[in-house]
């Protein structure tokens, strides 16, 4: 729970950015890498050298004007440890436990830049009732004049949800240090009475500043001094228990190597074999997304107040609709029990709450993007022997509501229109939906999304016995086609793109709308199709991205599409052109899609465009934000060469970045291991010539999930140019719906 950091003031969502804005405060949970507004950050503390003329009151105090800048090349961050120079002459330290954060800061002097004071060296700590959305609503905050010990609470709304959220704190100093004066602070003055202040909403935006503080007497240059914060969403005196049980001594030295081993177990599970590389790019790039993809969902175990329950509570689930593609699919992989707490959770929350979130974080419901999507998550588990204590009857429950009854508010929970999905087996541009209300937009992408939620339902239903569930579920599936106009041409600025045949918006009297094939790529107003009235009709893409999404049934799409050739030079056309931004989640997909076309080394080509183009140790080496984890989980999987189609129990093959991975399972303890034969470090043998099996040979371009479950060896001979042979098949492609009934 606890992911503590330095917040700057631009490119904040995760708190910190590379990017020379400065410091406004040390923040002790965030969420990794999401887009849109900043999250949570709630409590920032902030540490001053001292005070101009030596007054209180010659300290800044509103974070809008306190900022300060960093010292360059002063960062450095590992699992566990992050620390950073700030130019009014302080450094800080931070490590964490799980739901208390752990500052040691140092201070050498009132340094040149904002901070700058000619005064004592009598360092100030403030604690302030804000988050860095600015979205508090209320708040309340006391310090003691013996110990310093600053608490408080405030409520907060989410950063892309509804509701609000109670949040509590605890923060402490060791015994010894020589407290000069304690007090309050509010907008821009501060003073040693009352020790206590209470905000509530007004007409001040942001919010007003408010919180405590505490000062000491003069110190040495050099000299250290260590704050503790622990944390809640139930209580102050939970906050404060959670920092007395996890810290009880505030040794930084042994929490942060208590965070160190955690993390190293975490990372055991993996290995890979990097002899003959000159330098250490590639493992960065690899290993920095494992850890990426590890961050969240968090685990919030103890700390939901919203009902009572033996069972876990995960949240940041932010957001299923990016997390279904390749997050959740790791963690099966690497962290199968923690996959299983987080499936348990999901069901809990549909217990309590009425539905499964498509988004969730702070205890709130997210927005939805497009389908019921944990649905697939749901299903991905099942289908890999995610079972232990497992309540799949309700599981399963859950898949049959959000696909049969339609919630009064869907842009929260379950889907839209769901009587025009089962009459007209897609969703009209101009729906009639009197059951429920929410953004009448994306009418093209919840269409095929819908239609795979309803696929990976039918697969939980077939496993299940459940033959009336698996038709009509199957037969729903099928409902990707009906937005499919066979006639529609694109062109980009004028020229035509050679390709006929897209999805487009369909009205409730069955005739045709309009969007542009283009429009909200790369290549066209790329920022027009969020969730908003204006949204049109696809969801952070365009029709010509979506018309690829038939993840259960490829044949059919590459049939539609012209056949395999004509499948493969549309699908050279989407990465080549620029209408493809791989920042999105969707684009994973169409990089391994040229399998189901019997053209695997294509897909090893597009993986080795993007990683390192797209993704490298430059500051800029994310494309777009990391999407808590989903740029970080894409990178780990496709280096690995064992892409998943998400709610399938399929792994695309592709070459491996190193010569050898294994993975451990555990749950079995079994170890796979994927090597390789002719692997060369500069990357000219990446294509597949044949492989072997446990010793057997293999042509399938694609593995199963009991490969992972039961171990074994996957041996990859590997050349410079692509194989006309090895899983080319028919029988070599992935199973589609349409050829495998």
């Amino acid at each position: 729970m606890a992911k503590a950091v330095a917040d700057v003031t631009s490119d904040n969502q995760g708190g910190y950015a590379s990017n020379g804005s400065p410091v406004t405060g040390f923040s002790h949970m965030h969420d990794s890498g999401t887009g849109g507004a900043s999250s949570l950050a709630n409590f920032p503390i902030f540490a001053y050298p001292g005070c101009k003329d030596d007054e209180v009151n010659g300290c800044v105090f509103p974070k809008t004007k306190r900022s300060v800048q960093v010292v360059d090349g002063s960062v450095s961050a590992r699992p566990g440890y992050f620390t950073i120079d700030l130019q009014s002459g302080i450094r800080a330290e931070i490590t964490a436990a799980n739901h208390t954060a752990l500052y040691q800061f140092t201070f050498f002097g009132n340094a040149t830049g904002n901070a700058t004071v000619d005064a004592p060296l009598s360092p100030l700590f403030i604690v302030d009732l804000t988050d860095l959305p600015d979205t508090r609503q209320n708040g309340s905050a006391s310090v003691r004049k013996d110990n310093g010990r600053m608490s408080g609470s405030g409520t907060f709304q989410p950063s892309f949800g509804t509701g609000s959220y109670n949040l509590h704190y605890c923060a402490d100093f060791p015994a010894g240090n020589s407290i000069r004066e304690t007090g309050v602070f509010t907008n821009t003055r501060a003073d040693s009475e009352p020790t206590s202040i209470v905000v509530g909403k007004d007409n001040n935006s942001p919010p007003l500043p408010a919180g405590t503080y505490v000062r000491f007497n003069e110190v040495e240059p050099g000299s250290t001094i260590t704050i503790r914060v622990g944390l809640s969403f139930k209580s102050v005196d939970q906050a404060c228990k959670n920092a007395e049980t996890e810290i009880p001594d505030f040794d930084f030295s042994k929490t942060l190597a208590t965070a160190e081993e955690i993390w190293k177990d975490k990372l055991a599970v993996l290995s890979v074999d990097a002899t003959g590389f000159e330098d250490t790019s590639m493992q960065t790039i690899f290993w920095s997304g494992v850890y990426r993809a590890m961050l969240s969902p968090q685990d919030y175990t103890g700390e939901n107040y919203l009902w009572e329950s033996d069972e876990p509570y995960y949240d940041s689930y932010y957001c299923i609709w990016d997390s279904f593609r390749s997050i959740h699919p790791f963690i099966t992989l690497v962290d199968p029990y923690s996959q299983t707490l987080m499936i348990r959770s999901l069901i809990d929350i549909y217990r309590h709450e009425g539905w499964l979130p498509d988004c969730r974080m702070s205890l709130s419901k997210g927005w939805t993007q497009g389908g019921s999507n944990a649905d697939i998550v749901l299903v991905d588990a099942y289908l890999k022997n995610i079972t232990q204590d497992v309540d799949w009857e309700t599981g399963y429950e859950a898949l049959i509501k959000d696909a049969e009854d339609e919630p009064p508010v869907w842009d929260y929970e379950g889907r839209g229109g769901l009587y025009s999905w089962k009459k007209y087996g897609y969703i009209p541009a101009d729906d009639y939906d009197p059951y429920g209300t929410g953004l009448f937009t994306r009418s093209i992408s919840r269409t095929v999304e819908y239609a795979y939620n309803d696929f990976c339902i039918s697969e939980m239903s077939k496993a299940l016995g459940k033959q009336d569930d698996y038709e009509k579920y199957t037969e729903r599936s099928g409902n990707w086609i009906n937005l499919y106009k066979a006639d529609q041409k694109s062109d980009i600025k004028g020229v035509d793109t050679g390709f006929t045949g897209f999805l487009q918006p369909k009205y409730l009297n069955g005739t045709w709308g309009y969007q542009d094939p283009t429009l909200c790529s790369s290549v066209m107003e790329f920022d027009s199709c969020y969730l908003n009235p204006g949204g049109h009709e696809t969801y952070e893409g365009s029709p010509w991205l979506y018309t690829f999404f038939a993840p259960h049934d490829m044949a059919a799409l590459i049939t539609t599409l012209g056949g395999p050739e004509t499948f493969v030079s549309r699908l050279d056309y989407l990465h080549e052109s620029g209408i493809l931004y791989v920042g999105d989640e969707q684009a994973f997909l169409t990089i391994f899609q040229y399998h189901y076309a019997g053209r695997p080394g294509k897909s090893v080509e597009r993986v080795h465009y993007y990683i390192p183009s797209q993704f490298n140790t430059t500051t800029a080496g994310i494309p777009g934000n990391d999407d808590s984890g989903a740029m970080g989980s894409f990178v780990a999987l496709a280096m690995m060469g064992i892409f998943p189609n998400p709610g399938q129990d399929i792994y695309f093959i592709t070459a491996p970045f190193f010569s050898s991975v294994s993975i451990t399972n555990g749950m079995t303890g079994k170890t796979a291991t994927i090597k390789t034969v002719n692997f060369d470090t500069a990357y000219k043998n990446i294509y597949i010539q044949s492989a072997k099996l446990d010793g057997e040979d293999y042509t399938k371009n694609y593995l199963t999930h009991s490969f992972f479950l039961n171990g074994g060896t996957l041996e990859l001979t590997l050349g410079d140019k692509e194989s006309t042979t090895w899983g080319t098949g028919e029988d070599d492609v992935p199973p589609s719906v349409s050829t495998s009934k």
